[in-house]
């Protein structure tokens, strides 16, 4: 039940949770505050955001950790089987086992809303937090809300339904998803994390609309958060331009927390 500390060119270590599931990821050694990336809905560790954020981290001599949450990428498990509070439960792990001292934490869509429970969870051990195109309650407000009644219908009486998606085979949907999802909701009443959040959104994302970043601005209870809107930019924030936006960002916020 030990999980294996790979260097950043080796393969994914393992860490091994209860039930038989495993957890793939890859660390780099380094200073603190170290960071964590927490990948999005579908998506997995060797994104371009995730795998270009260890990069600027390793030349700056940061701590740097990324991982795959169940049911994703070279995780254990089936991604239909997975929900807000299984994969909360599989970066909360991640965070106590693999990390050690204060972490930022960058979550990219879904892990937007993750990195919130983690810092609700876990606030002596989270120094900041940068949310790129961040999704907090998405299951409710992005996916229930905007189902029809056949799909909805079909939803409680089958358990699942299929959704297209632009980055590959549809999103499967389950009731299980929707429901559990309404127990992690945290748009509903003032978030109170005192870590400083800098969130990035380009106003072109047909995925997750930028105003789901206002909300969380205004849900949270104190004022050292920034949002920063990219004009034209899409949901994936992986071009050139936006991901200098985010290292500048990540740049100044570590400046502030840890230098």
């Amino acid at each position: 039940m030990t999980a294996l500390p790979p260097s950043a060119d080796s393969a994914p270590g393992t860490l091994a949770l209860p039930g038989r599931v495993t957890i793939a990821y890859r660390r780099t050694a380094g200073r603190a505050p170290g960071i964590v990336f927490l990948g999005g809905f579908g998506s997995d560790m060797t994104g371009t955001k995730a795998t270009r954020l260890e990069a600027f981290a390793a030349a700056r001599g940061q701590a740097f950790l990324r991982f795959d949450y169940q049911g994703h990428g070279a995780s254990s498990g089936r991604f239909e089987e997975g929900t807000i509070g299984t994969w909360a439960a599989d970066a909360l792990a991640v965070l106590d086992r693999l990390t050690e001292g204060p972490q930022i934490l960058v979550g990219s869509s879904m892990g937007g809303w993750i990195m919130l429970l983690l810092a609700l969870e876990r606030p002596e051990r989270v120094a900041g937090l940068i949310g790129l195109a961040a999704a907090p309650d998405f299951t409710e407000d992005l996916i229930w809300d905007q189902l029809g009644p056949t799909e909805r219908q079909a939803l409680q009486d089958v358990g699942r339904i299929e959704q297209p998606s632009d980055y590959g085979n549809p999103y499967v949907i389950t009731r299980d998803l929707i429901s559990d999802g309404r127990r992690h909701l945290v748009l509903r009443s003032p978030l109170r994390i005192e870590a400083p959040v800098r969130l990035i959104h380009g106003t072109a994302d047909n995925d997750v609309p930028f105003d789901r970043s206002q909300m969380l601005l205004d849900a949270l209870d104190h004022d050292d958060v920034e949002l920063t809107l990219l004009k034209n930019a899409d949901h994936r924030l992986s071009d050139e331009r936006a991901l200098g936006v985010i290292e500048a960002t990540l740049e100044r916020l570590l400046r502030q927390v840890g230098d």
